[in-house]
């Protein structure tokens, strides 16, 4: 059982797939981790069956680092964690394996989500924080990199794959999973009809898990 603060993600689905993808991505010892968007620091704390793994983790929220740093205390783990937006917190560094669960749900709010939603809301096409990462694997990634990302149908999955590859990573769906839609997706039915994104009286999205990798020599 993992511990959250207020207004922390709960990991649910997306969470589990991504952690049964990093799970079966043979990635080797020692490798040096990143789980972006942390949370709860669920991630960071599946990357420690890697062995001898050097794990860090980034989240914007105080409550989420909090969260994160308990869970691992918990458990016996030395995860550096990082407070701030992953977008400068940890430029000039690269990592063998970077993991994310961002922000990918559609929203029509126009100004920056605040509270719980910022776990979630990325924007009016989903993808706010999911381009930012895209454009910022080739700087992240060392020389054998691998980049474990999860997000809804929702956001495009060709697109993402397309953004991966134009910046010279190989990219592939690798797991796909449909669930219910939760309370935040119930909500904004309606307005996902109106914006084409949903059929009328779906209630079921799919989530995929795109893995990334440089090209091997």
């Amino acid at each position: 059982m993992l511990m959250r603060t207020p207004g922390v993600y709960r990991p649910q689905a997306d969470t589990d797939l991504l952690a049964g993808a990093l799970a079966g991505a043979g990635i080797p010892p020692r490798s040096r981790v990143l789980d972006v968007c942390t949370g709860t620091g669920a991630l960071a704390i599946a990357a420690a069956r890697i062995p001898e793994a050097a794990i860090t983790a980034v989240d914007i929220s105080r409550g989420a680092l909090t969260s994160a740093w308990l869970n691992s205390r918990l458990r016996g783990l030395d995860v550096e964690l990082v407070r701030g937006d992953f977008r400068s917190a940890l430029r000039g560094r690269r990592f063998d394996v970077v993991v994310s669960n961002p922000p990918y749900l559609p929203c029509s709010g126009q100004e920056p989500p605040r509270g719980a939603a910022r776990s979630w809301d990325a924007g009016s096409d989903g993808r706010s924080a999911i381009d930012s990462l895209c454009r910022m694997m080739p700087e992240m990634l060392s020389e054998t990199g691998t980049f474990l990302l999860v997000h809804s149908a929702l956001c495009g999955v060709d697109t993402t794959l397309t953004r991966l590859r134009d910046t010279g990573l190989k990219a592939a769906t690798v797991a796909r999973a449909s669930v219910p839609f939760g309370p935040v997706l119930r909500r904004r039915a309606g307005w996902l009809v109106d914006r084409g994104l949903i059929r009328p009286g779906q209630n079921v999205e799919e989530l995929v898990v795109i893995r990334a990798d440089r090209p091997r020599k």
